[in-house]
């Protein structure tokens, strides 16, 4: 998964030749080495071929959508994949991420948050979905101990806060879709009722955030999900 020289490999699924230019050469600067793709099709075949780092995937292109490509990468490999959009709408981008996406980026956007996304994708996939124990500005999480600590206190958490906070950590950097948090904790009965999830992140924010109001670290990406950021 690391190319010549050291640089992680990102594959860049996009049929736009100036989008597929403006980010070789950010991602160039950034210490990455890049592949190109113009088709969903050849995207597949690169990523089976190359064995990316990371996929940075648009979401329309000319022989299926990035959704589909997602679908497909996803019954053989777990390789980060960051879809990009023009789409501004929750429901493409829960759409993406209910396929398999790791993360979204709607266009245009920022270099420097491209960036920023492409090492929190490589971080997770390094550290590994699960580790013993991970640590997040005044919060520790002993995976093996079942203990969460605050500031070197131990904080009590109920069962299904715990689990809650668990899946996050597993993700860490990723968004995770309602959805998707619903039928993990509760079962696919349940994927209607988003208020259990506010009520256990409210809980969760008070006991884990320095100001549960203005959260550091148990963000909300609005109308989606929820993403922990370290």
């Amino acid at each position: 998964m690391i190319a010549a020289a050291g640089h992680p490999l990102v594959l860049v699924v996009d049929d736009e030749l100036q989008i597929r230019r403006l980010m070789r050469l950010a991602l160039d600067g950034a210490g990455y080495s890049v592949v190109e793709a113009e088709t969903g099709g050849l995207g597949l075949a690169q990523a089976a071929a190359r064995k990316p780092a990371v996929i940075i995937l648009d979401v329309g292109l000319p022989d299926m959508s990035g959704i589909e490509v997602v679908r497909k990468l996803r019954e053989w490999s777990q390789v980060p994949v960051l879809v990009v959009t023009v789409l501004a709408g929750e429901a493409d981008k829960v759409a993406a991420l209910d396929a398999g996406a790791d993360d979204y980026l709607t266009k245009p956007f920022g270099t420097a948050e491209l960036a920023a996304r492409l090492r929190a994708l490589l971080r997770r996939t390094h550290d590994g979905e699960e580790t013993p124990s991970v640590k997040f500005g005044e919060i520790e999480v002993n995976f093996a101990a079942r203990l969460v600590r605050r500031a070197g206190a131990e904080v009590k958490l109920t069962a299904k806060e715990y689990e809650f906070l668990r899946l996050l950590v597993a993700h860490r950097g990723k968004v995770i879709t309602h959805r998707h948090i619903l039928r993990e904790l509760w079962g696919p009965k349940a994927e209607g009722n988003s208020h259990y999830l506010r009520v256990h992140m409210t809980h969760l924010r008070q006991k884990l955030e320095s100001d549960p109001h203005r959260p550091r670290h148990l963000r909300t990406e609005s109308g989606i999900g929820f993403r922990l950021v370290e």
